[in-house]
């Protein structure tokens, strides 16, 4: 081996800084030991020497910032092999990369028992430096990636306790207050029946409590969604019943005509699958001519129903690529937030389910193709494929 006053890059144990990553070295040899701390030794990396197997178990058991392990094969009591099988029964250091450094000659035998024992190289003495660093170096490099995914995890972590924390308060927070005052208002209009002052002002606040009521369960879903568990119960349903709820809350706003085929029956999140069909009515009534706003459900196929809902309008071009991305909304809309369509894409892909809108001679149809059963298991994790009977 060479003279370690030599090699370029030295540095003495006490210039260990802050973020450092360690590199075990394990060689019975002190001057052996001397150039390894020699030529990987530099700012950032810090060597921990290990005269014997036994040392070398006691500074795993120290230090967690180990990226990497170099064993010499020749140790007296406890040889290198055994020591790696030692490193590999054990949770905490199962996981560090192993290279065997060896002065013995490259027998097939040694070296099948060197990866056995968790290997992942050998290096033949005398060393090969610029081989040496190179591959310490793609450990450390590793290792500092391993560690900055995990403080990433961590961050993401915290993030979505926040988010839940957010949220809960919007759950909660928000809405009792407003409860109180939809309560309250109710009392004004039952008090005050013949003041025709104070039943505008009665609808006036009913209709904002409501749009506010509305508010809050999409942002609600939007975090659920978001956080990845937009909860989905699923539970017997028939479609075209659903949509004939959903157009009776709009009936006293607009024309509808429903045509239905086939079975609609299937297994479903009913209330949001209401909530999907409610959005798609409002948002064909909201956009739509004075024409009536068809409703087409289908289920003549033995896997999937099908629901058409289409209005006469176009969708505008500029925003046709993004009707299904939070918080965007068309020029004609001024008092969504964005989030209407979004939520239906997702309840939709809870059920493993597609929704799309398209524009044709004059007229916007959004169609929504869901799975005729969706397991519950499917559904709370928002997969795109469910579970089809």
């Amino acid at each position: 081996m060479p003279d370690p006053a030599s090699v370029p890059g030295a540095f003495g144990p006490a210039a260990r800084p802050p973020s450092t990553v360690s590199v075990l070295a394990v060689d019975d040899v002190p001057d052996n030991l001397d150039v390894l701390d020699a030529l990987l030794g530099e700012p950032g990396i810090h060597v921990l020497r290990a005269a014997s197997g036994k040392e070398a178990l006691e500074l795993l058991l120290r230090h967690e910032d180990i990226a990497v392990a170099l064993l010499d094969v020749q140790m007296p009591e406890m040889d290198g092999f055994e020591l790696a099988e030692l490193m590999r029964g054990a949770e905490r250091t199962r996981h560090v990369p192993i290279i065997f450094l060896t002065a013995g000659a490259p027998e097939a035998s040694r070296l099948f028992r060197g990866y056995e024992a968790g290997a992942v190289d050998f290096l033949f003495k005398p060393l090969d430096i610029p081989l040496l660093r190179s591959k310490v170096q793609v450990f450390i490099e590793l290792f500092r990636h391993r560690q900055a995914l995990a403080a990433q995890l961590e961050e993401h972590r915290q993030l979505v306790k926040m988010s839940e924390l957010l949220f809960g308060v919007l759950g909660h927070d928000l809405r009792t207050p407003l409860s109180a005052i939809v309560t309250s208002a109710e009392v004004l209009r039952l008090r005050n029946r013949e003041d025709e002052t104070t039943q505008r002002v009665v609808t006036t606040i009913q209709s904002a409590s409501s749009r506010m009521t509305r508010l809050i369960s999409q942002l609600l879903d939007f975090g659920a969604a978001r956080l990845g568990n937009l909860p989905i119960n699923p539970r017997p349903a028939e479609l075209s019943d659903l949509c004939t709820t959903a157009i009776g809350e709009l009936q006293d706003r607009h024309t509808f005509e429903m045509h239905e085929t086939g079975d609609t029956v299937g297994l479903w999140d009913p209330d949001r699958m209401l909530q999907v069909l409610s959005n798609l009515l409002g948002n064909a009534v909201q956009h739509g001519s004075d024409e009536p706003v068809r409703v087409r459900v289908c289920g003549t196929d033995e896997a999937h129903v099908i629901v058409e809902i289409s209005n006469v309008g176009t969708i505008p071009e500029e925003t046709a690529a993004t009707l299904f991305t939070p918080f965007v909304t068309s020029q004609a809309s001024t008092r969504g937030t964005g989030l209407g369509l979004y939520i239906v894409d997702q309840i939709v892909r809870a059920h493993g389910g597609v929704v799309h809108g398209r524009s044709d001679d004059g007229w916007t149809t959004f169609t929504v193709r869901v799975p005729r059963f969706v397991t519950r298991a499917s559904a709370t994790t928002g997969s795109l494929a469910g579970s089809i009977g």
